[in-house]
């Protein structure tokens, strides 16, 4: 796909990245750097492979914005770190994010966080006004929800094949895996809940019944009116715990739907041609000792290698 906006899900790459390199290379302070590598790396493969026009990374600003736990306290309850309102991320993985974030400037590549949102808002509202087709690179099924064949929004879903062989989702994709509407994921995860983000869901309407509702009756508020009138295409039970889920179910959609519509700072989002700061970024590279990846990048931009030496 050329001429397209890439989106990435920053924290979803960069776990990825920790966790799936190996950390026998290290700065010469003994800093790991291989969430910093892979990070890198990913984005060589992302836009060798996509040509984008533009790309940006998104940030999590606040990974569990008050709104949301306002309307839900567990949401990502399980992931905040002992004693503290921080989410859970390993000490060596940690002190490489300040690493990628340097990085990134000196590249010259945009990278995008909002106060008091999350990446996922900050796709969202990127990828609602964008005027070109989006690509958004996640590991968040969550993101599913922005899918439109329409206005040519997908995701590259890398939970299993990763950045190089996952799944293109797009409307078809979220149909036959779900057998639900195309454009129905927000609605299907609101009902189902989502234990992995702290959702309680409906007790006892499971995949296959919120599949089954949603597409009955359409939407989660299709699904609510006919449980307050007892339709009869579904059977009483499931109509009583929809309603005694209705406290739950007045509050879901703020939670899990992504917010479209915040104000994001003006950031050139093209994709660069050259480092935007060449000897920072020498500087960075050899502090760091990521020689190797960042030449990946730089080569895909069109620019020169940063050094000749490996860091392989």
């Amino acid at each position: 796909m050329t001429q397209s906006l890439l989106l990435l899900d920053s924290a979803s790459l960069y776990f990825r990245a920790f966790f799936g390199m190996k950390d026998d290379v290290r700065a010469a302070d003994g800093t790991p750097v291989n969430a910093v590598r892979g990070f890198l790396d990913f984005i060589a493969r992302l836009v060798k492979d996509y040509e984008p026009a533009e790309l940006v990374c998104c940030w999590d600003d606040d990974w569990r914005p008050d709104f949301r736990v306002a309307a839900i306290p567990s949401y990502k309850a399980h992931r905040v770190a002992d004693g503290t309102l921080g989410e859970v991320v390993p000490d060596e993985l940690e002190v490489q994010v300040p690493i990628i974030i340097e990085l990134l400037a000196a590249l010259g590549i945009a990278r995008i966080g909002v106060p008091g949102f999350e990446a996922d808002d900050v796709i969202g509202t990127l990828a609602t006004r964008a005027t070109r087709p989006v690509v958004i690179v996640t590991g968040d099924r969550d993101l599913f929800q922005l899918v439109d064949d329409v206005r040519d929004v997908r995701v590259l879903y890398t939970a299993k094949g990763g950045v190089a062989r996952g799944d293109v989702v797009d409307e078809s994709y979220i149909s036959e895996k779900y057998s639900i509407p195309g454009r129905a994921y927000a609605d299907f995860a609101a009902l189902r809940g989502d234990p992995s983000d702290g959702l309680p869901g409906v007790p006892g309407v499971g995949d296959k019944t919120a599949a089954a509702l949603i597409t009955e009756y359409g939407s989660l508020d299709g699904v609510r009116r006919a449980a307050e009138r007892d339709d009869p295409a579904i059977r009483a039970s499931i109509h009583a715990k929809v309603r005694t889920a209705s406290s739950y179910l007045d509050v879901a959609p703020t939670v899990v739907r992504v917010v479209t519509d915040i104000d994001i700072p003006h950031v050139n989002i093209a994709l660069p041609t050259q480092a935007a700061d060449v000897e920072g970024l020498r500087a960075l590279t050899e502090r760091w000792n990521v020689r190797a990846s960042v030449s990946r990048v730089l080569q895909v931009l069109g620019s020169s290698p940063a050094g000749e030496t490996s860091d392989r």
